[in-house]
């Protein structure tokens, strides 16, 4: 049944693209055809850039964007993880050009994997700040910050925008010290929602990168989670010094 729920999102989605192209050729301006569709003016441009790339990919015409390849550390070192975004820090690292862009701020219902990692019941209510990063102009990720309302509804974590100067001093700010923190990753198909913000070709995967983090006596403070589109990705792993083997 998964399986025929994903190839219907997947075609859903290549029908839409579809419809995009032809009003796009028919001479329609991209706002017309946002109304039409009832989505977005952005969510058009980005079904159209996945549209382009999918044409290129399969031999048809159209030019298409470089290939962009970021990387994303495992585990992420501290002195990246601590700067005002780890995103953008890593990324003119790699001599790309980065940008971000926050998409949402305000409470959401925890999936059951947030839930797990705060705490909290599945479907409680919890603070969301959610960006779109990307590098070259390509977007390349969607990382959301989960965190529990009754310790950071009213402070300056729930404030619109992003956290100055970062958003680990913020989280500090409020008197909370780190303790440790667990990284799973999961390949996954994306969600519609997740190919159409990426501008996946249908077919395309994504990594998601789930963080928990948690205070010194052991209080679940923040989880991350990062939707990679993994064809532009790419994961260097550590390895800690003295604890491994050949």
């Amino acid at each position: 049944m998964l399986t025929e729920q994903q190839g219907l999102v997947t075609e859903l989605a290549r029908l839409r693209r579809e419809a995009i192209a032809e009003a796009g050729a028919s001479g329609l301006r991209q706002d017309e055809i946002a109304r039409r569709l009832g989505v977005s003016p952005g969510r058009v441009s980005q079904m159209k850039s996945a549209s382009g790339k999918a044409a290129s990919e399969t031999g048809g015409g159209g030019g298409d964007r470089p290939a962009v390849v970021v990387q994303r550390a495992l585990p992420t070192e501290p002195s990246v993880r601590g700067s005002a975004s780890l995103f953008l820090t890593e990324a003119e690292r790699q001599g790309i050009r980065p940008d971000r862009r926050m998409l949402y701020v305000g409470p959401e219902r925890a999936a059951d994997h947030v839930a797990s990692a705060l705490r909290v019941d599945p479907d409680t209510e919890v603070l969301a700040r959610r960006k779109l990063m990307l590098a070259d102009d390509v977007p390349v990720r969607i990382a959301t910050s989960y965190f529990r309302l009754e310790l950071f509804g009213g402070t300056a974590i729930a404030a619109p925008d992003f956290v100055r100067p970062s958003l680990q001093a913020g989280i500090e700010a409020l008197g909370h010290r780190f303790g440790h923190a667990e990284e799973h990753l999961t390949a996954r198909p994306p969600t519609e929602a997740e190919a159409e913000t990426l501008a996946l070709a249908p077919g395309e995967w994504v990594v998601q990168v789930l963080r928990a983090s948690y205070s010194a006596d052991d209080t679940p403070i923040h989880t991350l989670e990062t939707i990679c589109a993994a064809s532009r990705h790419i994961f260097p792993i550590g390895q800690v010094a003295g604890a491994d083997e050949f």
